[in-house]
């Protein structure tokens, strides 16, 4: 079986975001901090802040959301409703 990524969402108040969910018992990740090209394991390769704008905005915004077998319908609804609710206050 292929392993899939997390669910994610972008957002340009990520860290806001983030501590919304963290507040209402929803856990958040940030898996993908740093794009590819400014990771040191590819230094090697020269690439520079600004070679690749849209990997770096994509870094900067994502958030990883939970997901995992058990999780219920109930539970995605509820990190649904919480994501909305972010907007609208």
């Amino acid at each position: 079986m292929r392993r899939r990524p997390p669910p994610r969402v972008r957002h340009p108040r990520r860290e806001e975001l983030k501590k919304h969910l963290e507040t209402n018992g929803i856990s958040a990740a940030l898996h993908y901090p740093l794009p590819l090209h400014l990771q040191k394991c590819y230094a090697n390769l020269g690439h520079k802040a600004g070679d690749f704008p849209n990997a770096e905005k994509s870094a900067s915004q994502c958030l990883s959301l939970p997901i995992y077998p058990e999780l219920t319908d109930a539970q995605i609804l509820r990190v649904v409703e919480v994501i909305k609710s972010f907007f609208v206050k």
